[in-house]
């Protein structure tokens, strides 16, 4: 992947503008009011950040100009969600985005191709883990994890390599008709199956006494397997709201749980 040219998806690198602390805040103002302008701006002048990032990734094989228009996508959404009124720099906020926008196009656009064994292998370790955290409230160790599935710690540690990215359980892997199969419905699961079934009419019951937003934005997160990001878009709020309102509700559902 080259990078030392200077035009890269028709922007001058060498040109691009540079805002000052006074100019960002009057430009996220103005976003705020619906001023596009402004937002092709404030873009414009954070594009060194897609720059910076897309350095890192200068082993790759992919296109310079791919990667850097996936990494704007990703500052596009930064801008959209940034949180004003807390007290971290954009640059913060925006560059984890990037990387991870960039991130997932590699991963979906691998030419590798992992086998469904290993895959298989790598869900049941991810669902083990998932499982020991929820009742232990600690990582379990690969150990423990082997222990739990009944497979070697290294086919487990070499299956979880080979997928490169954490899956989430609630990760979609095949739709039709509206109907999706996410990677849960995969794994059996054959352990306390009653004691689960009472648990889930606890959990209903605590998420009835939620307020209607609070209880909308749990469903879409843990029953949904949306991210914050995704909940933020659909119900018109920002990330860090969305946080906060989680963090909130699950504080309220625990202590109606708790014994």
């Amino acid at each position: 992947m080259a990078l030392n040219k200077v035009e890269i998806c028709g922007v001058n690198t060498s040109r691009l503008p540079i805002l000052k602390a006074d100019e960002k805040e009057e430009l996220f103002r103005r976003i705020r009011e619906g001023d596009r302008e402004a937002r092709e701006e404030y873009i414009k002048g954070n594009l060194r950040l897609v720059l910076s990032v897309i350095k890192r990734f200068q082993n790759s094989s992919e296109n310079a100009d791919d990667l850097f228009q996936i990494g704007c996508i990703g500052l596009m959404k930064a801008i959209d969600n940034f949180d004003t009124t807390l007290n971290v720099k954009f640059s913060t906020y925006a560059v984890p985005m990037i990387i991870g926008e960039i991130r997932r196009y590699l991963r979906d656009n691998n030419s590798i191709r992992v086998s469904r064994s290993l895959r298989d292998i790598a869900y049941k370790a991810i669902y083990a883990k998932e499982n020991y955290i929820k009742t232990h409230d600690s990582e379990p160790t690969i150990t423990e994890i082997a222990e739990e599935i009944g497979i070697d710690k290294e086919t487990i540690v070499y299956a979880l390599d080979a997928i490169q990215s954490p899956v989430s359980l609630y990760e979609p892997v095949y739709t039709e008709g509206g109907d999706t199969l996410y990677v849960m419905d995969q794994i059996s699961d054959k352990k306390n199956r009653e004691d689960r079934w009472i648990e889930d009419l606890s959990l209903r019951e605590a998420m009835s006494r939620l307020g209607d937003r609070e209880r909308h934005i749990i469903e879409l997160r843990f029953y949904e397997g949306r991210t914050q990001m995704e909940v933020a878009d659909e119900i018109g709020i920002s990330q860090a709201q969305v946080s906060r309102l989680e963090k909130n509700a699950l504080k309220a559902m625990k202590n109606y749980l708790r014994p």
